[in-house]
């Protein structure tokens, strides 16, 4: 098993994946590496919607489209992976974006070091602040004020695994 640093390294945003579903397994540990992210004062306040239902999969993937005027039949933003999970947290904690924002690190890791493939997708916010986002999570027993953090999809990688693009430099400035 690769060392933490090194997984850290070499994870990549992954964009195509086979059709294969991620097992209930790896599935599991993915979730609970994003349960055990740092949050603020250790409220432990955001959480998780998995999705892999496909008639839910698309309307949230339509949604994502629409909300940045894009055509839904055009744009697939979820890349064909068969599971995504939405991260939000309470929209009046101050920590709402750091702590899902950790959540969604930690899962991208957990996911790269069982050899899946992952990438944080946009427009969570934007998704479940329309009324059809927010009818979703009424509609699924999920109560109080959220604001969406991130889409993760995660999939089995289809095709080659991304090269690393150079590092910029002049992004660290020490005193």
């Amino acid at each position: 098993m690769k060392s933490t640093i090194e997984e850290i390294i070499s994870r990549r945003s992954i964009r195509k994946y086979t059709d294969e579903p991620v097992s209930e397994e790896d599935l599991n540990m993915i979730i609970e590496a994003g349960l055990y992210a740092a949050s603020g004062s250790g409220k432990q306040q955001a959480i998780m919607l998995v999705v892999q239902d496909p008639v839910l999969l698309e309307k949230l993937e339509r949604m994502n489209a629409e909300v940045v005027g894009r055509d839904p039949d055009a744009v697939h933003n979820f890349y064909g992976a068969r599971t995504v999970i939405v991260v939000l947290a309470p929209r009046n904690n101050n920590n709402s974006v750091a702590d899902g924002s950790l959540v969604m690190g930690n899962m991208m890791l957990a996911a790269h070091a069982l050899g899946l493939g992952s990438c944080w997708i946009n427009r969570a916010r934007e998704t479940f602040d329309t009324d059809e986002g927010k009818e979703i999570l009424s509609d699924l027993g999920i109560e109080g004020d959220y604001i969406g953090i991130g889409n993760l999809i995660v999939g089995h990688i289809a095709g080659e695994y991304p090269v690393a693009a150079a590092r910029k430099e002049n992004r660290v400035f020490r005193v």
